[in-house]
């Protein structure tokens, strides 16, 4: 494939997700991965924020394959996402950065991979070969600074300018494939190899794990606005002989302070990557929970398929909806109550049947076989 010039919304370090698994794996001659700005307010909100300010001035970093390099970003002008006209400055500025690198390593005309709606006011200046968008979130619906009609304007503009669209769940789908007939749904991933590890390594029990009392009800990931704790806290409240441990930590505007009240729920905070197949090793059951609603069908969770290939029992909510499609390897659960036995019955697992059909379906959706997917959509739409 062609050279990529990669437009992320996240940071290549220190935490994987979506972005660098697929341009870790993605078969191009070079790729340079360009981190999201930071605005000249964010140091008001987060003081770590400052270094972030000036780190477009350093040279590159090598990502994790010797053909990816990782650049930081010049800080933007805020309030973007509310005002065109200032996405529109602040995407020139980006895109007479990416020109300055992309003549440094030699990029003439690359595949231009974005996934933010504001690279919509960037791409014209970027010199590109094909446009690929993938989207991962409902980016209008993020709170904060936000104009939801700009933000959905730059994205159908975005849309129209690419040749692949990607989506990672229905919702999203459902929206962008009216602006690109070259839309396709295709889900997130996992790093097989890395979480399979739970199931066929022994692993030493965290230390903030050691004394809690099982059985663990486990949750891993960010806790965000769209979980359904509620069932948490019926867990909590109903089986008080069961603990509940939650490994993340929760977005800003997400107040969990009344479920602090249950000393069987247990916060564990954010962990490093390396640390999560330890950490689910000792969970008992999974859990999956998501609140009914639209931003359940715009989410494409990463951990669901992050418990699959540890083979551990996993008990979901029906949403997000793509979880259906695995009902015979997990426990779908409809209502409270449900959810409480739908854990009963993952304790108790008869036998290795749901283990293993658990784990090809993990194998099934590793990052590895996404990428091969993405491959090849992109190879019939005439992106090489």
């Amino acid at each position: 494939m062609n050279k990529i010039v990669c437009l992320s919304t996240s940071c290549y370090h220190p935490f994987p997700t979506r972005k660098q698994h697929v341009m870790n794996r993605v078969s191009a001659e070079e790729i340079l991965y360009f981190d999201p700005p930071v605005t000249y307010l964010a140091p008001l909100k987060d003081k770590t924020a400052w270094e972030r300010l000036f780190k477009y001035r350093k040279p590159g970093e090598k990502g994790a394959r010797e053909n990816l390099t990782v650049y930081a970003t010049p800080p933007m002008l805020p309030f973007f996402n509310k005002n065109r006209f200032i996405n529109k400055i602040n995407q020139r500025r980006m895109a007479r950065f990416v020109r300055k690198k992309m003549k440094l390593h030699g990029f003439e005309n690359p595949i231009l991979w974005c996934y933010s709606p504001t690279s919509a006011d960037a791409a014209p200046h970027i010199p590109h070969s094909a446009l690929v968008y993938d989207c991962v979130d409902r980016h209008s619906a993020y709170k904060g600074l936000i104009n939801e009609d700009v933000v959905n304007g730059l994205e159908k503009d975005l849309c129209e300018q690419a040749n692949t669209v990607f989506s990672t769940a229905i919702g999203l789908h459902d929206t962008l494939s009216q602006y690109n007939k070259n839309a396709v749904m295709l889900p997130n991933g996992v790093n097989f190899e890395h979480f399979n590890r739970a199931a066929n390594e022994t692993f030493e029990v965290p230390a903030d794990m050691k004394e809690i009392k099982h059985p663990i009800m486990g949750f891993v990931g960010m806790l965000q606005e769209c979980i359904d704790y509620d069932k948490i806290e019926y867990i909590a409240k109903t089986r008080p002989e069961w603990s509940v441990v939650l490994v993340g930590k929760p977005l800003p505007g997400v107040n969990l302070d009344y479920l602090k009240q249950y000393e069987n729920i247990h916060f564990l905070g954010l962990k490093k990557y390396d640390e999560l197949p330890a950490y689910i090793q000792n969970f008992d059951v999974c859990l999956n929970v998501f609140r009914d609603g639209n931003l359940s069908r715009d989410v494409s969770p990463l951990k669901f398929y992050e418990y699959l290939a540890t083979g551990k029992p996993v008990v979901s909510t029906p949403q997000p909806e793509q979880v259906l499609g695995y009902a015979d390897a997990v426990y779908i659960a409809y209502g409270e109550e449900d959810f409480v036995k739908k854990c009963e019955e993952a304790l108790s697992e008869p036998d290795d049947a749901k283990y293993n059909k658990r784990i090809d379906y993990a194998r099934a959706c590793s990052w590895d076989a996404r990428v091969l997917q993405m491959e090849e959509i992109l190879k019939n739409n005439g992106v090489k």
